[in-house]
């Protein structure tokens, strides 16, 4: 069983549980690790955590029958995700596949459903959760058919600091410009295109390993 202080370190959403709905909670939580390009669940698939991001980089999305890629989000730690399939208890609407070495944390149903029927603390976090999820997923049907390639990529980035979805991120980025790429639905060439014309306009700065954002709320709005 997970520590309590370990919890609070990677669930948000803890910190404001009781003594006792932690203690339940953690009891519910296992961990696991997938490989760079690996699947953690395919659309269909029957999965039945809700689920947590350690620490790692993956890809929320789905590939038409085509073969044609597209992207929802990127889950960076810190990242819980899949709450709507577990309420619904139905099978995953998307892929989730990691895009670097990942370790997830994965709450069991039964877990999930005592906490929803029990918890205050954890409801207020579903309800702001859900929210802002719904948010992001309209504000990706707009810019994916309204914006080019650098506005996309640009509100891709900001998107991953979200502090409801991703609360304790930094301003520092660690992700490569191929995993941009791929969060973005574009390709690495273009989205070292893209990140270069952004850091000449002062909005971020590129640096070994990943980007350091210096101006979010013009990423958040670039473009419009």
């Amino acid at each position: 069983m997970i520590a309590p202080d370990y919890l609070k370190r990677i669930a948000a959403w803890s910190r404001e549980l009781s003594e006792r709905e932690i203690d339940i909670a953690r009891a519910g939580i296992v961990e696991k690790s997938y490989r760079a390009d690996e699947f953690i669940f395919m659309r269909g698939d029957q999965f039945d955590y809700w689920t947590g991001v350690v620490s790692g980089l993956a890809r929320m999305g789905i590939v038409s029958r085509g073969g044609k890629a597209t992207s929802f989000a990127g889950l960076t730690a810190g990242a819980w995700f899949g709450e709507g399939t577990v309420l619904k208890n139905e099978p995953r609407r998307y892929d989730v596949v990691a895009l670097r070495a990942t370790r997830l944390a994965m709450m069991n149903r039964s877990t999930f459903l005592w906490l929803f029927e029990n918890s205050v603390g954890f409801n207020r976090f579903l309800v702001g959760q859900l929210n802002e999820r719904l948010g992001q997923f309209i504000a990706l049907a707009e810019y994916g058919r309204t914006l080019d390639a650098t506005a996309r990529l640009a509100r891709s980035i900001a998107s991953l600091f979200n502090p409801i979805l991703y609360p304790d991120v930094t301003p520092h980025l660690e992700v490569t410009q191929e995993e941009i790429g791929a969060l973005s639905g574009i390709s690495r060439q273009n989205a070292n295109q893209c990140l270069k014309q952004l850091e000449k306009q002062g909005l971020l700065r590129l640096e070994y390993g990943g980007v350091t954002v210096l101006d979010l709320e013009r990423l958040r709005h670039y473009g419009e």
